[in-house]
């Protein structure tokens, strides 16, 4: 049986009339479409291989999916590695080289997902990188030469807060990887070990010349910043610069900008507190740490973000667009030019929204826990 593939998928992605409006919206004073485009099941992370139609899409519990999205055709992709699924984890994030678009052969594919360590009891999150090479219409795909190119460090018990999202700085000189704080707190204050950073790497996924703490070497030498809690979501604004959203406790979720060597204060500081109802000291001006420029009580649970680049949604340009869990939304939030962000509005979506892309056409595509693949056009 086909990984995570639904028949109810397999039927409307063979149908001509594939897309089906199945709501519609206001936004920003404008309707718009939210169409239903596939089920799939238990799908995390999407993105669109550049400069073509087609959307990658990850299955959870294991498997990429590659769906052209001109005709709604789908295909599973070979050599997808085997994840330690359960819990929060299983296959994690899909990522592309920008200044691959025009290849017309094999291209770089980075994956991240769970693996567990060598006494079966711990995981840990890894990147892989590989090459995915496709037939001349695009009906079969394989990843070759795929390997493990950075682990997070210590692999630990539990199965939550991998984080593990990818995202290339806009030169393509570097990666930078979201790393949990794998539900135990307090090593994100701790610079020995990558739990609770964001981690900046060369391509090859070695320490990047140039981090904060590289002089300390080790796995120290990787971290860019620290004191992060899960982040799930992480792009470049229209200045270049990185931002990243996380889940808090009970409260307190975050829109960071990210900054070389910050100490974001997780768990020491949190706008929310601990899900017992224990305090956590909410952040002062004086307390020494990075602060939110947005942060949310009751949270909206992030599931993703993108910046939005498009001509579509022409009044978004430049606008994060955050993909909202347990709000069931897409987040709009506002740059205000100072390093601040205030949130613009909330498109309401049916169902947890997972993960968010911007196709080349400027439409919006979503994937939401309860399996759905949707595109949020005008």
């Amino acid at each position: 049986m086909t990984a995570g593939f639904s028949l109810s998928a397999l039927a409307l992605a063979s149908c001509a009339q594939a897309e089906s409006v199945e709501s519609t919206a206001t936004a920003s004073g404008a309707a718009m479409s939210i169409s239903e485009m596939a089920t799939i099941e238990q799908p995390w992370a999407i993105e669109f291989m550049p400069g073509t139609s087609m959307l990658a899409i990850t299955i959870k519990e294991g498997g990429l999916m590659l769906m052209d999205t001109s005709n709604g055709s789908m295909i599973e992709v070979g050599g997808a590695p085997e994840v330690a699924f359960g819990g929060q984890g299983g296959f994690g994030d899909v990522a592309f080289l920008p200044s691959e678009a025009g290849s017309a052969g094999p291209r770089t594919i980075y994956l991240s997902w769970a693996e567990f360590g060598e006494d079966g009891d711990t995981r840990g999150a890894v990147v892989g990188r590989g090459n995915l090479a496709c037939d001349s219409g695009n009906t079969a795909c394989n990843i070759e030469g795929l390997e493990v190119i950075w682990r997070q460090a210590p692999k630990v018990t539990g199965r939550g807060h991998y984080s593990h999202r990818i995202s290339f700085s806009p030169d393509e000189q570097y990666m930078y990887v979201a790393s949990g704080d794998r539900q135990k707190l307090t090593p994100a204050q701790d610079l020995t070990n990558t739990l609770g950073t964001i981690v900046r790497l060369n391509l090859d996924g070695t320490p990047a010349q140039g981090n904060p703490f590289a002089d300390r070497g080790g796995v120290t030498a990787e971290i860019w910043s620290y004191g992060h809690r899960n982040i799930l979501g992480m792009d470049w604004d229209a200045q270049g610069r990185l931002w990243d959203v996380e889940h808090g406790p009970a409260g307190g979720d975050e829109f960071n900008l990210v900054a070389e060597g910050a100490n974001y204060g997780w768990p020491t500081r949190s706008y929310g507190n601990h899900y017992n109802g224990d305090p956590i000291t909410d952040h002062s001006p004086d307390d020494g740490f990075t602060k939110p420029a947005v942060h949310w009580t009751p949270v909206i649970a992030p599931g993703d973000m993108i910046f939005y680049t498009g001509d579509m949604f022409a009044d978004w340009n430049g606008d994060a667009l955050i993909a909202g869990l347990s709000s069931n939304a897409i987040v709009r939030v506002e740059l205000t030019g100072d390093g601040g962000a205030t949130e613009a509005e909330r498109i309401d979506i049916d169902g947890r929204v997972r993960s968010i892309d911007e196709a080349p056409d400027g439409s919006i595509w979503l994937a939401t826990d309860q399996g759905k693949v949707m595109k949020v056009s005008m």
